[in-house]
């Protein structure tokens, strides 16, 4: 982005909808004076929850000796405020250009989903450490000189206060449950979150084909009953969701078990036969058969080694 030619609320999602499957960190210009003071930074996160769109986190920094302008901004937790209240917020924050610096990263529903569904499954915990660790770096790499790190706790707050602490020898670490409405360069990371993500789901472009109303999709959570109905009216029977929505969420499993085409997963254990004995076994068996030995069988079968990856064993009865 050409960072002097923006005015103070423009954020060109541009380059994110050219690519939303994947992650994407916004950018604002660094202060000056946050290169050559003492500096607290503050992070927070915006749409953990829901079962739609991304979770964004955001850092907020600026210098020790201007802190208490903060306050006088009136930063506060973003979820206790309306949209326009945070929307001024974050004008505020952006014509602060002497003080604050902030960035956010959109984590994109897309990389949620694979990634707590992958072989070696990522907690959205873990996720959202990493990101919060990759936040602190950045700053750090831009020259801030970060003395303070104040972060919303995600998990035990002390195991978490730990790893920050590991991972930044020398900086004051302190993590906390509400952090976001105990100090205030928390609250301001908490803005530049949640106005981010608010942004990013009002433009969202769908990848897919269909079009989808997302005015209709309620408030995003699971229990929502608006967003239930939002859920099923997308769900295709063989591709399942779009990718705007989180599918490692269990409400997702639970309309995709009742709603969605069963699927049969095929092996022809090829990895584990010769070509001969390959060609002998072309005809696929279905999953189920693998659970209980056929009628009649008196040697153990060898299962492919997909089950035993995933320490799956057979039962006698479904």
């Amino acid at each position: 982005m050409a960072e002097n030619e923006r005015s103070h609320t423009e954020l060109d999602l541009k380059d994110f909808h050219s690519e939303n499957c994947r992650n994407y960190r916004f950018e604002w210009p660094i202060p000056e004076a946050t290169k050559n003071e003492p500096c607290c930074l503050g992070i927070d996160e915006a749409g953990r929850g829901p079962v739609l769109g991304p979770m964004v986190y955001g850092t907020a920094f600026c210098p020790l000796s201007m802190s208490k302008r903060l306050e006088e901004i009136g930063f506060a937790d973003s979820k206790t405020l309306k949209e326009e209240q945070r929307e001024a917020l974050l004008t505020a924050m952006c014509q602060q250009t002497d003080m604050i610096g902030w960035a956010t990263e959109v984590i994109s529903p897309n990389y949620i989903s694979n990634q707590m569904l992958k072989r070696s499954k990522c907690s959205l915990n873990v996720i959202s450490h990493t990101s919060a660790i990759g936040l602190i770096q950045y700053a750090i790499d831009q020259g801030v000189q970060v003395s303070e790190v104040y972060v919303d706790t995600v998990g035990a707050a002390d195991k978490y206060q730990a790893l920050l602490s590991s991972k930044f020898p020398g900086i004051q670490i302190v993590v906390c449950p509400k952090a976001d409405a105990k100090y205030p360069i928390v609250s301001a990371a908490s803005i530049g979150a949640k106005v981010v993500r608010d942004r990013v789901l009002k433009s969202w472009k769908f990848v897919e084909s269909a079009s989808f109303a997302t005015e209709d999709c309620g408030s995003g959570y699971p229990a929502d009953p608006k967003t239930k109905d939002w859920l099923e009216s997308c769900l295709q029977p063989i591709f399942g969701f779009p990718q705007f929505i989180r599918f490692s969420w269990s409400t997702c499993d639970t309309l995709l078990d009742s709603k969605a085409a069963d699927v049969t997963w095929e092996d022809d254990d090829e990895d584990e036969v010769d070509d001969a004995k390959a060609q002998a076994a072309k005809s696929s068996h279905k999953l189920t058969q693998f659970f209980s030995p056929p009628p009649g069988a008196a040697k153990k079968i060898k299962h492919h080694r997909f089950y035993g990856e995933r320490l799956l064993q057979p039962v006698a009865s479904l």
